[in-house]
């Protein structure tokens, strides 16, 4: 199993060129970012330091999406830090949640991001596509390689990871809802002809080292939250008992009353008074080592292949440090 670092790209950005160096030397393989322009600094200028600070650390947002930038532009990005760094870059995607929401913009169609996804994949590697009409290739690109992991969680949106997607982003650490969501990736990847296992799947989701659960909790409640805030799109779209979504993910949001994007993504945010703390404990890793050590061999059964630690409470360096020296080596058995 690999571990990824993730974090949101508020300055002083030295400090998270601090931890993306830190998280690499204690055994993780990937630094990955939120992508929202407005609430956070322009991650892709950062990826440039972490990449000139780090040795094989590779890079990505968690995720981007194709309407805050052209597809060429966000081709060429990735483009340039490859060539620059060696192909050290993952393009993380999905239809844009704050990045869209807080601009006044509706998220991306799914029909778009699956055509966006092809796009900015061939462009980056150096294929013709097509791009709003217009014929386009990167002339300049050699022996590019970009990986497109996609975010999901409701039935299309997996199905359709599952035919186009490298990689499969679950931002949740329930193990039932892993296992579902998994196989009906693994699913759609097999009816469309492709290899299920040649789909990564990385599971993001807080995780906080230390024998106090209940500071834990509050640090990482947040996360149930964000999760929330897609789960609501979801029952707006298919009913909260349609049977198409599992109701343990739709069930604890009937409490929800709305929820404010400028508190996105951090500890102590006062729109998720209503997640319950059985949610915190199911979506995401707290306690001692030994409860992540024993969770983790649970989701790396079930298929996961990454768990990227959201790392957005206060207890940063303790937890990149307890991952580096107690619960990465042990699921390296």
């Amino acid at each position: 199993m690999d571990f990824g670092l993730v974090l949101q790209t508020d300055p002083p950005a030295s400090r998270v060129i601090s931890l993306m160096k830190r998280a690499e030397r204690n055994g993780f393989t990937h630094g990955w970012t939120f992508d929202s322009a407005v609430l956070w600094q322009e991650p892709f200028v950062v990826y440039s330091q972490i990449l000139a600070n780090t040795t094989t650390l590779k890079v990505g947002p968690m995720v981007t999406n194709p309407g805050t930038r052209t597809w060429e532009v966000t081709a060429s990005t990735f483009a340039t830090l490859n060539d620059m760094y060696g192909n050290r870059t993952v393009c993380g995607i999905g239809r844009g949640d704050s990045a869209m929401r807080v601009a006044g913009r509706k998220p991306n169609t799914l029909a778009r991001l699956g055509e966006a996804i092809e796009v900015i994949r061939d462009l980056a590697e150096g294929r013709e596509a097509e791009v709003d009409g217009q014929r386009m290739r990167l002339p300049w690109v050699r022996d590019g390689k970009l990986p497109v992991w996609m975010a999901a969680y409701g039935p299309k949106a997996l199905a359709l990871t599952g035919r186009k997607a490298d990689g499969f982003i679950l931002q949740l650490a329930d193990p039932f809802l892993t296992e579902w969501m998994v196989k009906a990736v693994r699913n759609a990847a097999a009816e469309a002809g492709r290899d299920p296992d040649s789909v990564t799947i990385c599971v993001a989701a807080p995780a906080y080292v230390g024998d106090d659960l209940a500071h834990a909790r509050e640090q990482c409640r947040w996360f149930g939250g964000m999760v929330g805030n897609h789960v609501a799109d979801l029952v707006s779209r298919y009913g909260d008992h349609s049977g198409t979504v599992p109701e343990a993910l739709t069930e604890y949001i009937k409490g929800r009353e709305g929820y404010d994007y400028s508190h996105h993504g951090r500890a102590g945010n006062p729109s998720t008074d209503f997640v319950p703390d059985e949610i915190v404990d199911r979506f995401c890793l707290l306690g001692p080592p030994e409860a992540h050590i024993e969770k983790l061999r649970a989701l790396r059964d079930l298929g996961v292949d990454q768990f990227a630690v959201y790392d957005m409470h206060d207890a940063q360096e303790t937890t990149i440090d307890a991952y580096g020296a107690e619960i990465i080596p042990a699921l390296g058995d």
